[in-house]
């Protein structure tokens, strides 16, 4: 019942971001002529968007399959596509991406992969998922300073923040895999002190919990420590995956005819915005992630292609990705079944 709540909970919670985010874009627009010209895109490109965007969701399939089959569990690549789409279905709908894992972690399970190999493999995914953002930020405060002055000086703090918060995650996450037992003393410390003060009740089955994702940090650490060439792959295709999400701005630049700003512009504009609200409390980054776009990407789309430039972006970007990972959620559904063990 708890969980039926907490879903109805997040679709509540993602229209009414969504309803104040179609009110704020729109507010004050003229929308029959913004969707005039999205009529005059062309579909060529859109299409190649999509395409973008199955590649983006296919990437991820083709880690989960990788590391299980480094893990001696074979699978077939359509389920573990199908395990792609669960996880960016429910991180589509849930704040903070919070629902992908677990509901991914649910489904091999019914395929009798153990808890335990299911969640190394998807917190190997989620190191690198984020590695890749914080690796393509610092190289832009490194190497960047001409694009920073260029295209983000409205908005560098924001961005600034997000790198922050990225390495903060990324960092701990690391800890936590290469020093457990100095992360174990550091969380047990702390356990106790809220429970001195009161704001935490004294349970035995939180320090178990403790205990056991221990556990897994050390069986990550082990993982990395022994397999060098997997993580290394496993970052290269990651790399890729997100490039395949971010190069759907620049089709859809295409789509209007556009020229003069280079690819690699495109993709790194886009690539900031995903940095910036990536660790954010919303689905999607929805809300922030358009008025970052209707700031940073005035000087490529230009005052008349902004507005219908940023719809088809994250028409692209996001909502295609949610709709598509939500039909294949649903063949999920249908098609995974409890095995006998």
């Amino acid at each position: 019942m708890r969980d039926v709540k907490k879903n109805v909970c997040n679709v509540v919670f993602l229209f009414l971001v969504f309803g104040l985010t179609v009110y704020g874009v729109f507010k004050g627009e003229d929308i029959t002529e913004v969707f005039s010209i999205m009529k005059h895109a062309d579909p060529m490109y859109l299409f190649l968007g999509i395409l973008c965007v199955i590649f983006f969701i296919w990437g991820e399939s083709v880690i989960i399959y990788y590391l299980m089959r480094t893990l001696s569990i074979r699978l077939k690549k359509r389920t573990c596509f199908l395990f792609s789409s669960i996880g960016f279905f429910f991180s589509c709908i849930t704040p903070s991406a919070s629902g992908g894992q677990p509901m991914q972690i649910y489904y091999m399970r019914k395929k009798n992969i153990p808890i335990p190999v299911s969640t190394l493999v998807l917190m190997i995914v989620t190191i690198t998922y984020k590695l890749v953002l914080v690796v393509i930020g610092v190289a832009v405060i490194l190497f960047g300073q001409g694009f920073i002055r260029e295209y983000l000086m409205h908005i560098r703090t924001v961005f600034y923040l997000g790198i922050l918060l990225n390495v903060f995650c990324v960092g701990v996450m690391l800890i936590l895999v290469f020093h457990p037992m100095f992360a174990k003393t550091i969380m047990m410390k702390s356990l106790r002190i809220l429970e001195g003060l009161h704001f935490l009740k004294h349970k035995k089955e939180r320090m178990l919990s403790l205990e056991n994702s221990m556990e897994l940090y050390n069986n990550t650490a082990a993982f990395f420590k022994e397999h060098v060439k997997v993580i290394l792959y496993v970052f290269g295709i990651t790399f890729l995956q997100r490039t395949a999400l971010f190069l759907t701005t620049y089709f859809v630049y295409l789509a209007f005819g556009l020229s003069g700003k280079s690819i690699f512009d495109i993709v790194l504009l886009q690539a900031v915005i995903s940095i910036s609200v990536d660790m954010l409390p919303l689905p999607g980054g929805m809300g922030i992630s358009e008025k970052l776009f209707l700031t940073i990407f005035v000087p490529v789309f230009g005052a008349k292609f902004l507005l219908p430039g940023m719809l088809l972006s994250r028409g692209l970007g996001y909502y295609a990705q949610l709709f598509i990972s939500a039909a294949m959620t649903v063949v999920a559904q249908f098609t995974i079944k409890p095995q006998k063990s």
